[in-house]
């Protein structure tokens, strides 16, 4: 069980522009050649967006993006003609297949948090495909086949317990709150990466924690 702090995440991003950024990979030019993946997990990024702040059109390819807004709305456009809004509480895909271009803003008038995974494919190429769930329910697990990857998504009490679930790669993400996890506390922002996850159990610490736990196929 690797436990990886908030703190310790790679900073990016262009505080000028709006954009903060804290990265748990290796990313762009931050290279960090321990760290360039777990299992199918190749990014797991915090960001952090002004009003009016975004990432203008850029591509993608053979990457499956899973976003998570915390907090605010986030404004998504890509090349196939998809334009949506993304509120907490929304699990949104973007499987960018052979390749796909898209934007990412904050056109609303409060500060925007959300939480973005890349998870390489299977197998590469394709064509690319978007969906967004809205209001996904507690414990109600999303697949993303492509990559062999199921999302969990867990809200604790304080001292209601979960399971996470066994697997040769789990990740797990703590988006707010904190929780007791194989005898760590946890805050927002921590993460812990457990191979062969086996009989593991999370604790709520605190009122309305949140937790994405990633099941990753070996």
């Amino acid at each position: 069980m690797d436990v990886r702090r908030a703190a310790e995440r790679y900073r990016g991003g262009d505080p000028e522009g709006g954009i903060e950024s804290f990265h748990a990979f290796s990313f762009g030019s931050h290279y960090e050649p321990d760290n360039l993946r777990f299992g199918a997990m190749i990014a797991c990024n915090e960001e952090r967006l002004a009003p009016g702040a975004g990432f203008d059109e850029h591509p993608h390819s053979h990457t499956e993006i899973v976003t998570w807004v915390v907090e605010g709305e986030l404004t998504h456009r890509d090349s196939t003609g998809h334009e949506t809004r993304v509120r907490p509480g929304d699990v949104q895909r973007l499987s960018s297949a052979g390749g796909v271009r898209h934007v990412e803003r904050n056109d609303a008038g409060a500060p925007l948090t959300f939480i973005q995974t890349w998870l390489a494919p299977l197998t590469p190429g394709g064509d690319p495909s978007y969906e967004i769930v809205h209001g996904i329910a507690d414990s109600t697990p999303y697949a993303v086949p492509e990559a062999g990857a199921m999302l969990h998504v867990r809200r604790l009490g304080a001292g209601e317990r979960t399971a996470v679930p066994d697997g040769a790669y789990v990740y797990v993400h703590v988006v707010r709150g904190e929780v007791r996890l194989g005898g760590e506390e946890l805050s927002a922002g921590d993460a812990v990466r457990i191979t062969d996850a086996e009989d593991v159990e999370a604790v709520g610490v605190s009122g309305a924690a949140e937790l994405l736990i990633w099941e990753i196929a070996g």
